[in-house]
Formats: structure tokens, C-alpha cells, sequence
């Protein structure tokens, strides 16, 4: 029995998948509202697109669920067309038109004109920086620019992204400024390799120009970096951070591994020992710099010795923020002609292993911050809390600050002074000055 189609003449656009994806959906629903269409994002409407990821198996799983679920609305007469685009159509197209020919469309990642034109919008080069925020309205992610030049033997990304290409300063600010009408006031600056930004355009790496341009901008009240890589970091960079107040001691620098045996087989460009020296020249040249990075266990040939390298320098370099991941063997890498030789419940205890250390280390940096005054940004209401955030952490993947919503009245998007009271391994608790 067929059901009613959910709200006619309304384009729901689902998001799978990392900031950068999300960013382009609020893209897409911007050019959708520009040309007059209704467009939700994850809510009811009869027409979906799904904004998928195909960057790691858990990742591709869920995409691909996702499909088949909007298929079966599609086939209940709940929803009238399925159209699926981003970077697990972009790998994967041919495969899905044979496996789920059910969906109306696929689309690469490059693909928006003509997704539009399906959807009854017209491309708008004038709409460029107009974008329907999907995030609390007093934070966005800018995507200072697209694809990857790294050779990263793991990872999948230029496959599905292409080539680096950046995006003109000026086109960054001019967005920047469009934010700020909309009442955003931290601003993430996100890209699969922030360091590499400008090569194309302007023949050098120019990050610290774009942060300096971005600074300028009134009403910008913090700038974040996410996604550098440590071979050939502009240390110029390291000034404008120590220097320019908008810009939060914080840096996220994917590292991967340490060992060098599986630095070379990663092809990362880069040792134990450069690295190690980076990060410390790092917190030498900003005191009391928040660092980043995120792992990867399991990793084809990981040898016991490797895996006691890697946590053994983890609890020398003690990061203030760390997130771990299994290997996952991706076709088309230079990995997947390597044996995928570690067990699966071998990777699952080297990153539980690596979680317990972190989390001591976690916990330890938190009772550190007990009885000190900060400076949090408030980014929401949730059962008796209101949840904040310092210039430490960053939305969705990092530590909260919780406030006592019985005692304090706060408003959402707006800075506070916060003394912290207490702390557990991942969360602060405070009160208002």
C-alpha cells in the first residue's frame, strides 16, 4: 500500500560523511533557495539527495544504507525521486547504477550544475558564497579549497576530489563577510590540506596571507585551522597564530603514524624525528597551543615494535586532543596492493590501547584547568546544560564545557566567561563570571 509523499515540492538534502561534505550541501541548498526551490536538510520533503561519503568502509556502509532506505520511502510512494551525489558516487558510480538502479540519478562530486539543472535550479555564479547554514548560526566551516596533491598510500580523497585547487582570497573573504550577516562568529577553516593552500594560485604557500585578509573582518571573533599536513608546513603560519588575536591557539594536524617504517610505506614525506622537532617548534612558537591529531592502527605490516612506537611517543608528546582509526583497505590506493594482514580484532585493541592512554592524558589536561577562567562561546541548550566551548575545541570532535542551566540563563551564539569547577576525562563544568 502506497503512502502519502512527504511535503511536495520540498528537495531534503541528507549529509553524510565529514565538514567538507557539509559544506558543499549548504552550498547546493543555497543555489536550490536561489533559484526559488524549497529545500530542508534532513527533515520531510518528496525529493531527496543524498550527499554521500566513500572514504572508509563504516563511512561507505552508512552511505549506502542510507540509499536503500530513501528507496524504500521512494517505493512506499513516500518520497518521488532519489538522486545521490558526493564522493561514494563519485568512486563508486558505475557499481551503484548496476547494484541500486533504483535511484533516479547519481552525480560526482563536481557535478552541481547538472544535479541543479535535474532539480529544476540554474547554476548562479552570483549566488558564490551564499549558503543555507546547517550548523548553529554563530559558527560555519569556510573550505578554503578542494582536492588533494598529497601520493598518501592509505587514502582515497584525490580519487574522489581530484587535484588541489584553491580558492581566491579575495572569493574567501567575500564569503567571510556574507557569514557575518548571517550572525556567524567562528569561523573553521577546513580543506584535505590547509598547508598547501595557494601553490596553485599563486606559485607559494599562502595560508598566512588568507589568515591575515580573514582577521579584517569585523564581527569575526575566532578562526580555526583544521587539516594540516606536517611535510612542508609554512612556519610562517606559526606567526599569525601567536600574533592575531581571532585566531584560537589551536591547530588539527592529521598525523597517522610515527614509526618510520610505516611513514615510508604511508609515503607521508616525513620521519619520527621531523616530525617530533615540527611539534615542538610548534608549541615553542605558541605557547600553550592546542594540538590535534588523529591516528591510524592496523595499518598493512604494523609490527608489535611499530605499534610500541607509536605509543610510547603518544604518551611523550601528550596532545591535547587525539582521535584514533582502524585501517581500512580502499581500492585503488597504493596500500590495497599490500596485504591487509592485520586481524580485525587485532586493529580494534591497538586503538583501544591508544583511547586509554589518551584519555589519561585527557583527564589529566582537564584538572589542569580547573579554578582557571575562560572564554567560551555558547553553542547550545541540551537537557540542564548549556554547552559551551573554549578556544580549545572545536565543534562535534572535541571537549564541551558544561554550565547549569537551572542557575544561569545563557543565550546561544553568544561569548562567556566561564571558571571551570571541575572536569572529567572529556568535559569541563563551569560557571559563568
Amino acid at each position: 500500500m502506497r503512502t502519502k509523499s512527504a511535503k511536495k515540492n520540498t528537495i531534503n538534502v541528507i549529509t553524510l560523511g565529514c565538514s567538507k561534505n557539509l559544506y558543499d550541501s549548504e552550498v547546493l541548498m543555497g543555489q536550490l533557495k536561489g533559484s526559488g526551490q524549497n529545500v530542508v536538510h534532513e527533515k520531510e520533503g518528496n525529493i531527496v539527495v543524498i550527499n554521500t561519503c566513500g572514504f572508509i568502509d563504516n563511512a561507505k556502509e552508512e552511505s549506502v544504507n542510507t540509499i536503500l532506505e530513501q528507496i524504500k520511502h521512494k517505493e512506499s510512494g513516500k518520497v518521488d525521486a532519489v538522486y545521490v551525489t558526493g564522493c561514494l558516487s563519485e568512486r563508486y558510480k558505475p557499481d551503484l547504477k548496476k547494484e541500486i538502479p533504483q535511484v533516479d540519478q547519481y552525480f560526482g562530486t563536481s557535478d552541481l550544475p547538472q544535479l541543479l539543472k535535474v532539480l529544476g535550479a540554474d547554476y548562479k555564479h552570483e549566488l558564490i558564497g551564499e549558503r543555507i547554514l546547517t550548523t548553529p548560526k554563530h559558527y560555519a566551516y569556510l573550505k578554503i579549497s578542494e582536492g588533494c596533491d598529497r601520493p598518501c598510500s592509505f587514502c582515497a580523497i584525490p580519487l574522489m576530489r581530484g587535484k588541489h585547487r584553491s580558492t581566491p582570497i579575495d572569493e574567501l573573504v567575500k564569503q567571510t563577510k556574507t557569514l557575518v550577516k548571517d550572525g556567524v562568529k567562528e569561523l573553521i577553516l577546513i580543506a584535505q590540506d590547509l598547508t598547501y593552500y595557494g601553490l596553485d594560485l599563486y606559485k607559494k604557500r599562502t595560508l598566512a596571507d588568507l589568515l591575515r585578509a580573514l582577521t579584517k573582518v569585523n564581527g569575526i571573533e575566532w578562526i580555526r585551522l583544521h587539516y594540516a599536513f606536517p611535510s612542508g608546513f609554512p612556519e610562517n603560519v606559526l606567526e599569525v597564530i601567536r600574533t592575531e588575536p581571532k585566531i584560537c591557539n589551536y591547530l588539527d594536524i592529521p598525523l597517522q603514524h610515527i614509526a618510520n617504517p610505516i611513514l615510508k610505506s604511508m609515503r607521508r614525506g616525513t620521519t619520527k624525528d621531523k616530525t617530533t622537532k615540527l611539534l615542538n617548534k610548534f608549541r615553542i612558537e605558541v605557547p600553550g597551543i592546542i594540538l590535534r591529531t588523529s591516528l591510524i592502527v592496523g595499518y598493512p605490516g604494523e609490527t608489535k615494535e611499530d605499534f610500541e612506537i607509536l605509543k610510547t611517543w603518544v604518551k611523550k608528546m601528550r596532545f591535547e586532543r587525539l582521535g584514533c582509526f582502524t585501517y581500512s583497505h580502499e581500492e585503488n590506493t597504493h596500500a590495497y596492493d599490500l596485504e591487509d594482514n592485520i586481524p580485525e580484532e587485532l586493529k580494534q585493541e591497538r586503538l583501544n590501547t591508544i583511547m586509554e592512554i589518551q584519555s589519561q592524558i585527557s583527564w589529566e589536561h582537564n584538572q589542569a584547568c580547573v579554578g582557571k577562567k575562560y572564554r567560551c562561546l555558547i553553542d547550545r541548550k541540551e537537557g540542564v546544560h548549556f554547552i559551551g566551548r573554549t578556544f580549545m575545541d572545536s565543534p562535534d570532535v572535541d571537549n564541551e564545557v558544561l554550565i547549569d542551566a537551572s542557575k544561569y540563563y545563557l543565550k546561544q551564539g553568544d561569548f562567556v566567561d566561564v571558571k571551570i569547577i571541575k572536569a572529567s576525562d572529556y568535559d569541563l563544568i563551569g560557571v559563568p563570571i
